[in-house]
């Protein structure tokens, strides 16, 4: 059996797909991916549009998912399924994938309106004459105020 012409070996498959051969050949063994193709002397190739799925996994899990939750997850080509089971699957995968991306957005927006509140009170603390040092913590409590200072300002002052 020959390689199809548009199969990529393994090698530039991870390059275009930033990642390394090792991580490859762990996701295959998870189940995870698989090469379209083999050489006559095992070299692995995959498909351009493999890249699709590859990006899918790390961002699941950049969304948080463990690798075998991913492969449940993606697993939506079942042995003896029809096509409206298979597309049934596709749908809760992706509605699963946009719920985790919902939840990622809320916590982003989040820990944005940390920042603008302790960028927010930083501009207060540079008309401020106390000054945290070295052998002191002089900011925390606020010395004007004598509240807390926001956690993400606390953690640098």
């Amino acid at each position: 059996m020959g390689i199809p012409p548009d199969c990529l070996r393994i090698g530039d498959f991870a390059r275009l797909g930033d990642t390394n051969l090792r991580t490859l050949r762990y996701y295959e063994q998870l189940g995870l991916m698989s090469p379209a193709a083999r050489s006559v002397g095992g070299f692995r190739y995959y498909r351009r549009v493999d890249l699709n799925r590859l990006r899918m996994i790390r961002d699941l899990q950049t969304l948080g998912l463990e690798l075998g939750k991913i492969r449940e997850l993606m697993d939506t080509r079942v042995e003896g399924a029809d096509r409206g089971q298979i597309t049934d699957r596709v749908e809760a995968a992706l509605a699963e994938r946009k719920l985790l991306i919902d939840d990622q957005i809320t916590h982003l927006q989040e820990e944005k309106r940390r920042v603008a509140e302790a960028l927010t009170k930083l501009a207060e603390c540079r008309r401020c004459e106390h000054a945290p040092g070295v052998d002191n913590n002089f900011c925390e409590p606020c010395q004007k105020t004598g509240r807390e200072l926001p956690g993400d300002l606390s953690a640098l002052y």
